[in-house]
């Protein structure tokens, strides 16, 4: 999540995330202030990725994640968001599907 500003100097927030999607999916979102939102489900038009390769979707993600932290840095605002990694995606996949910590 990164905090910012829009083109009219209005506070937005930005959130990035990666899911996996039924039929083994990954995906990933992109949303501009979705605490503004009725509901917490991703609209359709949020998703900047969708493929079956792990490594594509993190190099989506991460780049998604550098450009937006990028512009908040010219916005003169704090963007020290941590980079996706894999591993981090792996753990609860891995705990669900073999049951294990």
């Amino acid at each position: 999540m990164l905090e910012g500003v829009d083109d009219a100097g209005v506070a937005e927030r930005v959130v990035i995330w990666i899911e996996r999607k039924p039929g083994a999916v990954w995906a990933v979102g992109r949303a501009i202030n979705p605490q503004h939102r009725r509901s917490e489900q991703a609209h359709p038009d949020d998703y900047v990725f969708e493929g079956y390769e792990l490594e594509d979707a993190l190099e989506c993600a991460n780049a998604a994640l550098d450009d937006d932290a990028r512009v908040s840095a010219q916005d003169g605002r704090s963007a020290d968001a941590e980079p996706f990694e894999r591993e981090e995606l792996l753990k609860p996949l891995e705990r669900w599907f073999f049951g294990r910590e």
